[in-house]
């Protein structure tokens, strides 16, 4: 999770909401880093946990990440958990609850929906405290 804080910064040069993303391959190593990049990018799909998944599976060379886990400071959106179930994770580590678009627990629980063919393991809570307090400065001028 530290590493995903260290990439949730990287999206601020941008002026991107800070949330970082890291895939872990089955024996812990770091497959993948990304963070948004929607501003940078234009483009309404550069979550960090999609372009951390894309990087993965290409380093991979595969879109199944079975026995992969995803860890990202923020609880991902519907867009989000539905990828990381698409790719086959094996578990998704959150930080920050985001009871406004959470889609692993909150508001919705895409990754635990008994109707889909595959529901990874979910911890969530994971330095909340340190990954909310990220958000909580950069929305702070706004509110």
């Amino acid at each position: 999770m530290r590493l995903a804080l260290e990439e949730a910064q990287a999206a601020l040069a941008h002026d991107d909401v800070p949330v970082g993303a890291v895939v872990l391959g089955p024996g812990g190593d770091v497959l993948a880093v990304g963070h948004n990049e929607r501003e940078r990018l234009g483009d309404p799909t550069a979550h960090a946990e999609v372009i951390a998944l894309r990087r993965a599976s290409e380093r991979l060379g595969t879109w199944r990440l079975e026995g992969c886990t995803l860890v990202v400071t923020l609880e991902p959106c519907t867009m989000c958990a539905g990828a990381s179930v698409l790719a086959r994770v094996e578990r998704v580590v959150y930080g920050a609850v985001d009871p406004k678009a959470g889609a692993a627990g909150s508001l919705w629980d895409v990754v635990r929906d008994r109707r889909l063919n595959h529901r990874p393991e979910v911890i969530h809570g994971v330095l909340e405290d340190e990954c909310g307090e990220v958000l909580r400065a950069f929305f702070a001028p706004t509110r």
